[in-house]
Formats: structure tokens, sequence, C-alpha cells
């Protein structure tokens, strides 16, 4: 496991030299130079600390989450300092202490060092501690990365640390926040009973919102507030049938982004009908959004009562104990300065009987409240999956006021959805296969599901829903969706009616996996993760199944280990809205494939002369990309309403696409448009704007021109070279010809390589005959030939030339192309040099024959056996050491070596416990079974909170 970028943050931020690790070996164009990057800033122009890829606001504190194996430092607190600078500019300063030192001293004999914490405890006795787990604890449990590890499968449900980082690109970072909407009492109109709980999450200068509402018409009208109370967007509600609401605020304003952060911002929603209501709230972030699966919308049976509630929740680790947090908005009524203690009651009702009881004290001025409901039972947990719960708050007194609401799955505008690909299953492979599924969960805990699979190798015999491993291809299989599966169109539409709790919690928690397995792939050909993808505003119809894109539908066939697959719509003015989401594109055995773009999105048609027009939507640097296409052809247009059209994601690897699908978009466009292409809402590859394009901080400046980051271009003084832009370095290649084998060649005016005078739909067809008349053989997209089994070759990569720093071989058997990077040999010099541009390995000139010292090597030639550098120090290949964390120490539980320049780290395994006293000893790896004789009752602190 690579050291994470979290740990080189903090040993950045107090002091210590990077961390710095050998890149993992991935084959790359020989005049490609690696270039160093700082670590993205999700935040840009927002004042705060970037710490670990994540953002804090100002006066934020947390606990450095060092990622596997490492974990939270739970006695390291950093702290985001508010600095100014010369201008007077406020920015955000990290500043991280450990804490250890300030714990109290227990008054008890044996304390003891629960889990997750820092400080030791006396212990409880066992039913009062599961009646006072802090809240907050849990939730932090659930940032706390599995300790128990039966081996490298083996995650507990909270820990998503083995989801892909490719969902997120470059700069890109995701905040959640949450409001709940009441009638406001001050309000000119008549106080609302109406109450509406919207969660938004802000992705770049973009907010995506969800919203629901109860005990009140459709609303028409959406108005956020600034700081000052005017208007600062105003989205206008489209007519439906639905209680959710969904949309997107693009482009917020700097000075908003802020109010946003720091929790200035105000909603307001007015219906449009006869009988006018309003209902208005904060948006505020919360800690517990990550972790909410069930939630619940409170509302009083009072008319015009002006209150109302939401309750979040979610279910523990691996008892059946549910967290929630309530916030309270017009329940307590308060005119006092001071705040006042004013006793509730929360009861769990199922038809009017009440389960659950819980008395408590909240504050007027606070009135939120966190709790814990342990070891649910099995009728308990069965009416929650089917949302028959309720959840009820009344005050106490001579006035009593409650509101209550059904508990139900977590509901929200994004999709949940999963691409399966052969490089994802448990067995990775390269097959060429897709496979594509959308799910709907219902308040009843029922869940519909479409899938679709092509291009598999042998005929599917399971189509199942399954959990993550614990043990290498040992499967947990929970439920079976083949019985549905319809062999000739390749679909399985269905519902599954019998989710339990745990199921419901685990798919909102993106920990549910599709498999697809085939007579020749018994465990699994094809496999995805379920997981949700953000709402987008784009008119692609999500509830409809998508295109599939898989190196299936390439001609010729590309055996791949990705797939993917696309929405795509065209709208009333003739623009092309698309979203595309791959999985399985950027595998390290892709090795021409760039550390940061992954492939090019493209769509287009074939015509009748079978020759491919295509135009580019966008680039790929994560693993989905959106936007909406304006200029279309009247030709492409046409070809969409037919179903002649294509998308399709191509790679340095595979030039002429690696993944590919079919669209048909019906459509009345009887004219092309003139629009431009919008700016992708992911992935953002091209700029048109020349005005635009200068404010790129990522774009070159060459020639007098400005490129975009990621474009490329033949330079104007030489049209023999290839340039590209990577993060304002300009990059510039020579073209290395192909070895021509034909008689007779021509050198046209406009290229810089002599080409084969033959037509190249001849030469093609020629390659294509030799391929059906020789299956033994292999055919290589790259130089367009045959080669024959077992012959080498050096790959030909348009438009880099050949990669000499790469050996292809032809596996006769299979007919697959295996490319290996060639291993240079160590040199003892200390300026190695390449003679040529194509060469792929250094050598020592003639006059330098100096030892090389660690210090000064070349992290380019690094292709031997090569050193690690971790912290200050150095290790040889196959050392092993425990790594040393600043403000903590040696870390003994922890031992990491190095493998052949990469720092590998792996955290002690731990038996699984099943008792539930449970301590971890000082100097101890591992929890411990404590003997309930050595417990000791104290009376605990009930009352936690969540918020920030």
């Amino acid at each position: 496991m690579l050291v994470s970028r979290a740990l080189r943050s903090l040993l950045c931020v107090l002091g210590c030299a990077w961390l710095h690790t050998g890149a993992a070996s991935r084959l790359k164009s020989p005049a490609l130079p690696i270039q160093s990057e700082r670590e993205p800033l999700p935040s840009k122009g927002l004042s705060g600390c970037s710490f670990g890829g994540r953002f804090y606001s100002l006066e934020d504190t947390w606990h450095p989450d060092l990622g596997e194996p490492f974990g939270v430092m739970h006695c390291v607190q950093c702290h985001c300092e508010p600095q100014k600078n010369r201008r007077g500019k406020v920015f955000g300063k990290v500043n991280c202490k450990n804490i250890k030192q300030d714990c109290p001293d227990p008054d008890c004999d044996e304390p003891i060092l629960l889990p997750g914490h820092c400080c030791k405890t006396c212990p409880k006795d066992d039913n009062d501690k599961k009646q006072t787990v802090s809240v907050l604890d849990a939730f932090e449990y659930f940032h706390e990365k599995s300790k128990e590890k039966e081996d490298d499968l083996h995650k507990s449900y909270n820990d998503r640390s083995y989801l892909s980082s490719e969902d997120m690109g470059p700069g890109e970072s995701r905040t959640d926040f949450v409001t709940v909407l009441t009638g406001m009492t001050d309000s000119w109109l008549p106080s609302s009973g109406g109450v509406a709980r919207a969660r938004f999450s802000l992705t770049r200068t973009s907010l995506a919102f969800s919203i629901t509402y109860q005990r009140m018409s459709r609303p028409g009208k959406i108005v956020f507030l600034d700081s000052d109370g005017n208007t600062a967007f105003e989205y206008r509600v489209p007519k439906g049938q639905s209680d959710m609401i969904c949309g997107v605020w693009k482009n917020l304003a700097k000075p908003l982004m802020r109010q946003l952060q720091s929790e200035q911002m105000r909603i307001r929603m007015t219906t449009l009908t006869n009988r006018r209501e309003e209902v208005e709230g904060k948006i505020i972030k919360h800690r517990a959004l990550f972790a909410e699966t069930f939630s619940s919308t409170l509302t009083s049976k009072e008319e015009n009562s002006g209150m109302g509630g939401i309750a979040m929740l979610t279910l523990s680790d691996t008892e059946n104990n549910l967290h929630f947090i309530l916030i309270l908005q017009g329940l307590i009524k308060h005119k006092d300065k001071e705040p006042v203690l004013v006793p509730i009651r929360v009861h769990l009702v199922y038809r009017q009987h009440i389960l659950r009881e819980i008395l408590a004290n909240i504050t007027s001025h606070d009135p939120d409240f966190a709790e814990v409901l342990t070891d649910l039972n099995s009728r308990e947990l069965f009416w929650l999956s089917r949302g028959q719960l309720e959840i009820a708050v009344a005050t106490e007194g001579q006035d009593p006021r409650q509101i209550s609401g059904f508990i139900t799955g977590r509901k929200s505008c994004d999709t949940i959805q999963s691409v399966m690909s052969s490089g994802d299953a448990l067995t990775p492979g390269k097959t060429g296969g897709v496979g594509s599924a959308i799910f709907n969960l219902h308040d009843n805990g029922t869940l519909d599901y479409q899938v679709q699979v092509a291009g598999l190798t042998s005929d599917m015999v399971g189509l199942t829903i399954e959990l993550k491993p614990k043990r290498r291809n040992k499967r947990s299989v929970l439920y079976d969706l083949m019985p549905e599966y319809n062999k000739a169109t390749g679909r399985a539409v269905g519902s599954w009616s019998r989710l339990e709790a745990r199921h419901i919690h685990m798919l909102l928690q993106n920990e549910l996996f599709i498999n697809v397995a085939t007579a020749h792939s018994q465990d699994g050909e094809l496999r995805g993760q379920i997981k949700a993808l953000l709402y987008s505003g784009l008119e692609a119809p999500r509830h409809e199944l998508p295109t599939p894109l898989a190196g299936h539908f390439v001609s010729p066939l590309v055996r791949t280990g990705a797939s993917g697959h696309a929405w795509v719509s065209v709208d009333k003015n003739c623009h092309l809205h698309y979203e595309i989401v791959v999985a399985g594109l950027s595998k390290t055995d892709d090795l021409t494939v760039n550390a940061h773009l992954q492939g090019l999105a493209e769509i287009g048609e074939i015509d009748d002369t079978s020759t491919a027009h295509k135009q580019l939507l966008t680039g790929f640097y994560g693993s989905q990309a959106q936007g909406v296409l304006k200029d279309i052809s009247h030709e492409l247009l046409q070809h969409l309403d037919q179903g002649t059209a294509f998308i399709q994601v191509s790679t340095k690897l595979n030039p002429r696409g690696e993944i590919r699908g079919w669209v048909h978009v019906p459509n009345n466009c009887k004219l092309g448009t003139n629009g431009d292409v919008e700016e992708a809402e992911f992935d953002d590859f091209f700029v048109t704007d020349p005005e635009e394009l200068k404010k790129d901080p990522h774009m070159c400046f060459f020639e007098n021109q400005h490129h975009a980051h990621g474009s490329r271009w033949t330079p104007n003084y030489d049209t023999c070279f290839s340039c590209s832009c990577q993060k304002r370095t300009v990059i510039c290649d020579p073209v290395i010809c192909p070895t021509l084998t034909c008689s007779q060649t021509i050198q046209p005016e406009d290229k810089c390589c002599p080409i084969c005078d033959e037509r190249k739909e001849s030469k093609d067809m020629k390659a294509l005959e030799r391929v059906e008349e020789n299956p033994e053989g292999c055919y290589f997209e790259g130089d367009q030939k045959m080669h024959a089994p077992g012959t080498t070759w050096h790959p030909f990569v348009p438009p880099f030339g050949y990669i000499k720093c790469a050996v292809c071989t032809c596996k006769g058997s299979t007919g697959e192309v295996h490319c290996e990077k060639v291993t240079c040999p160590v040199l003892t010099c200390s300026h190695p040099v390449r003679r040529n541009p194509s060469d792929c390995c250094k050598e020592c000139p003639e006059e330098d024959k100096t030892p090389v010292g660690l210090e000064h090597s070349d992290m380019m030639q690094a292709d031997g056996p090569r050193h690690c550098k971790f912290g200050k120090n150095y290790y040889q290949n196959s050392d092993n050491w425990h790594p040393w964390v600043p403000l903590v120490g040696e870390m003994k539980c922890i031992t990491c070596w190095c493998d052949h320049g990469v720092t590998k780290c792996q955290r002690k395994q731990c038996p699984m416990l099943t008792c539930s006293n449970i301590t971890r000893r000082e100097g101890s790896c591992c929890p411990e079974c404590i003997e309930e004789d050595d417990l000791m009752i104290k009376s605990p602190d009930k009352r936690r909170t969540w918020r920030h």
C-alpha cells in the first residue's frame, strides 16, 4: 500500500522533509519527462486550510487521517488558524499539536484506553456503556480505518478507504450542507405547517440541491439569500407530481461561496398557488451528512404551526445500534437572552405503539439533540427497512408541542448506478465486456433494478448483488438477479423487495457490488461497485438504462479491462447533454496512459463510406465527465436520430477507441446549431473562449498563443515535432517516423513522415483480412500490422512514434499483445545522458565516472532496484522499518518496507474480537477483551453534538 498524501501533508505542515517515494513504474514516451506537481488545492479562492486532500474552514479543528494503515491520529489535533498577509488578506495556516499531555487524570485505579480515543478513561459496565456511547465518538469511529484485517480485502461496513480516488478529478472537492425549512412566524405571509428538508453538495463552483417537502403544495420558486437578506440566486421549480425538487446553482461567485462555507446563507421556498405558503431555513454544514443513510422529516399535526425538524440516522458499524441527530426548528419558543434547559421526550413508534423512549434536556438556543438507540431487535430492524418506524419529539409542560415523521432510506436526486468491468473483477482480466446497472430505492425498502450486459466471453451463469468479500475469491451473495435475466436482450429488470435495514445502509454508503459470472469465469468476469452519481442538472434521462461502452463495440475488438456507460439526450434547442461514467480506465497496466489525463471522450458517426467522423467532447481525468455540446452538425443530429452515432473513449494506448457504444437519440432537429462547447461540468478539457483561457492557471503560453491544459498541437518552428501543455509546462517531442515496408512511398507536403503510396482503406481491409486468415497472430493497432506468434517489437504509438522503453510480445494462443517496460541498467555516474531522444535508457558519458550518491540519483532512470526515501531517511530495496511520525513518534504497530523504490506500509493484523468490552492497553497494537469483573461503574455525560 502506497504511503498516503495525508502523511506527506502532515510531515510538510510540521516542518519536516517531504516524504518521497518512488513512483510506480509506468510506460511513458521517453521524451515525456515526469513533471512534479503540487497537491491540488480543492478550495482555491476560499479562506481556509487544505490538508490531506480536504478543505477546512478557518477555526476548524480535526484529527489528521493519514489513511491506511496509519488511520486517524486521535492524539494529534490540527487547527486552521486565521492569518493575515501584508495586504491584509486573510488566509489559513495549519497548526498541529500533540494533545496527549492534556489528558485528564482518571479517578480510578485501572483506567483503560478505548479504541478510537486518545485519553484513558474509567471503565463502565456493559449496560451503561451501551446507553451512553458518545455520538460524536461514534461518528469519528466511522472515519477511522479498520484495524482488524483478515486479509487485504477485509474492511468494516463503514470503511470507505477502498473506494476509488478516481471519482474526484484534480482540484475537486465536495462539501455537503443541509437545511430544515419551516414556516416563518415573522413573515408577512401566514405561518405555514409545511416542512422541507434540503441537502446540498458543493463541487467546484456548482451547488447541487435535493429538496423534499411535506404538508404543503409543490413550491414554484426557490430563493437563496445572502448574509444581508438579498436574493443571490433564484430557481424556478418545474411543474411535476414528485415530492422531490432537483436543481443546480452554477458558477457561484467567490464571496457567496465564502458566505456558504461560513453558514451565512439562507434558503426560502414559496408556493405559487392561491393559498400562498412560504418556508425558510439556514444552510449549515454538518458532520453527520457523510454517514447518514436513513432520514425523517418531522412535521406537526397543527395547522400553520411553523414547527418542524429533520432526523439524520445511521446504523453503527457491526452492532444493531441506530445513531441519530435531530435538528429542530420552531418547536421551542424562547424569548430569553440566556439559554434555558427544556425537557423533551423522544419516542420511537410503530403504529402508535411506543417502542423506545428517551428523556433529555436541550437548550432553547441550541435545540439540536443526538443519541443512540442500542440493540434494535429483528422486528424493529424489519420495520425500519419497510419505512414503518416513526420518530416523535415532544416538549413537556403545560403546553406540550409535538412533531413526528416516518424513517425511510435517505432521499436525494443522485442516481444509484454501477459500471461493471473485467478490470474490476475479483480476478482482474481484459475481456472487452461491459455491464451497466441503475437502481431506485423506494420508501418501503423495495429496490428496483435494471441491468444490461454485453461482450461476454461465454454464457452468463450468475448475476448477483454482493458484499465486498472478506477473503479473496470468497464471495458473499446477498441477492440473485439471474431469474430476471433475459438472454435474448441481455437485460435483467425487476425488484428486490426484501432488503434488510443493513442492506439499505450499505447500499447508500456505496458498499455493495454487482457481479457477473460466466461459464469461463465462475467467480466473475465483470464486477462493479454500486454507488451514487451526483445530480448534475443536465437533461440526460438517468431513469433509463444508459448506453453501454465497451471494447467489444470497437472495430476491431479491443481486449480491455475498462468499460463505461453514458446518458445522452438532445434538448429543444438541439444541444447535446451527455454524462459518461467509466471504470477500470486508468489501470497501471495501461502503460502509456498519462498519470493525469486518462483519455478523450468523443462523439461521432459512421457514414456510408465507413469513414469515422469524430468530435471531441471532453478529456477524462477521473471516472466521470459531464457537459453540454452546442455546436452540432446537421449530419451528426441525423445520425443520432437514426441510431448510427457512437460515443467512445480513446486513450494513448488505443487512440482509435478503447471503449465505444452506439447512441440512438430520436430528435426533430432539422438544422444544426451554431453554439459553443460548454465547459464540462467535472472534467473541463478545452476552453474555447480566449479570455477565459487566459484566466486558467494551468494554461500554457507558447509562440505567442495560449494553449489549454491537456491540448496538443504542432509547433510553428518545426512541423516534425508535437507539443502538449501539461499544467503550465510545454513538452515538445520529435515525431519518430515508422519504418515502412511498402515498395513505393510519397512525402505529403503537410506531413512530417513519408507514407506508402496506397489507399488507406485498402490497407485497413488487407490488415483485417490477415487477422481473419491468421487467427493465431496478433493485430497491433499502433503500427496496424499483423505480428506472428511469439515475436517481439517496440510498439508504435501515434503521435509519439516508437516507444523504445517497451517491448511487446504476441501471445499466439490468445491473440493478445502483451507489452512490458524495458529495465534499464543501474548506472554509477552522476550525470547520465540519453544519446538520442528516442532512446529509452540513459548512458554514462565517457568522461564521467563519478559514483552517484543516493541524494543525487535520477528518478527518471530509476528502473533497476531502487532505494526509497521516507522522511529524511533513505532505505535500500527490501529494507523494512517502523515509521516515525512527527508528534506521535515511532509507530511500532506499523511496518514499512522498500519495494523497488516504492514505500509500502501495513498495520499489524489483529484477531477479530467477539466480546462487548474492548480496550487497548498502552504499548499494545491490538485491542483486547476485558473481564466483566474488572469493570467499574461511572455515570456518563449523555449529551453530545455533531455540529461543527
